[in-house]
């Protein structure tokens, strides 16, 4: 999951202002200097100081939350991660210090960061205005030129794709236990396993590689003899949008994976289950919101979220083309055809 920057109405005029302005499309190169070394970082001014941050722990593997930049002729505006770099402003060739230590104990970083329970619903002319910004396809292109995605499994001619969040979607990653498979969701393997019949899976989740790599190693998903993962994305994927009355946040842009595997994927055969509608403002058509999975010991005999869902990805598995869905009917989907069923 994404974790929103709360920002200040006065920085989201500004921003929205900065938007479209010569110098919101300039391609900067700075220098981030931290423990002995210096790192060369392109940026551009429509991105925010949180996207530098992201693009400094590439290097570095600092997380953003454990960096503090330093440089003196700007004061605590690095500070800010909502500020666009065109506010600040910073010049291409300038060079600033990195604080920030390396964090080895992934799972208690990963635990201790903000939970997010305040999604919001974002309007029709707010998710319109999103998606089709220039602002936010010139940020959509620069990710699919920065940021690669590796495969693990090759991807398969004539299967759809299943894009599948972690956090709340797969597993409660709040509640305590001994072992992380106590707090994975009911059913989880069976869901991968039929869904694999019919659809290439990718996992994106808002949080480092390593967190994703452990998290699903520990649930036995990547090695389970049933199904293949085709790819694991991170939070590197990730692009920061603005909305006009929600501020600043980040969401998973699909065109990162249709762009670099346009033979198998496209808005047509798609479809990204994730606990945070804002996720997919960039591909509203294309995403469904589960139902979070919280609270794992009391809720998982009651929990029946990918039972249904299984029967849903399904039913919809011969249609050529996805774009005519409504996601958000998918329940009503799977009652009309269980109606039908019981009528033959």
């Amino acid at each position: 999951m994404a974790s929103p920057s709360a920002s200040s109405s006065s920085s989201s005029v500004e921003a929205a202002a900065a938007v479209g302005s010569p110098a919101t499309e300039e391609e900067l190169t700075l220098t981030v200097k931290w423990s002995g070394k210096e790192y060369t970082v392109r940026v551009c001014g429509d991105d925010t100081v949180g996207e530098l941050k992201l693009r400094i722990c590439e290097l570095t593997n600092v997380l953003p939350k454990r960096q503090k930049l330093l440089y003196p002729k700007v004061g605590s505006k690095l500070a800010d991660d909502t500020l666009l770099l065109s506010q600040i402003p910073l010049k291409s060739s300038l060079k600033m210090t990195m604080i920030g230590t390396v964090e080895d104990d992934l799972l208690v970083d990963e635990v201790d960061s903000p939970e997010i329970v305040d999604d919001f619903e974002l309007g029709q002319d707010d998710v319109v205005d999103i998606k089709d910004k220039d602002v936010n396809k010139r940020k959509l292109r620069r990710r699919i030129d920065q940021y690669k995605i590796e495969l693990r499994n090759p991807c398969r001619e004539g299967k759809k794709l299943l894009v599948l969040d972690i956090d709340y979607t797969l597993f409660d990653h709040r509640s305590p236990a001994e072992n992380p498979r106590q707090l994975m969701r009911p059913y989880l393997h069976e869901f991968l396993t039929a869904a694999y019949a019919e659809y290439d899976i990718i996992i994106w989740s808002a949080t480092s590689m390593k967190w994703v790599e452990l998290k699903m190693g520990q649930l036995g998903v990547l090695d389970n003899p049933n199904y293949k993962i085709t790819a694991l994305l991170d939070r590197m994927a990730m692009i920061t949008v603005q909305s006009d009355s929600h501020g600043i946040f980040d969401c998973k842009p699909l065109g990162v994976i249709w762009a670099q595997l346009p033979e198998y994927y496209s808005e047509k055969n798609t479809i990204m289950f994730d606990d945070l509608r804002r996720n997919f403002v960039m591909n509203p058509q294309n995403g469904l919101t589960i139902k979070p999975f919280r609270k794992a010991h009391s809720s998982r005999d009651s929990d029946q979220e990918l039972v249904k869902l299984t029967q849903y990805l399904l039913a919809i598995a011969d249609l050529d083309d996805f774009s005519s869905l409504d996601h958000r009917n998918w329940e009503f989907f799977n009652e009309d055809n269980a109606k039908r069923r019981r009528h033959t």
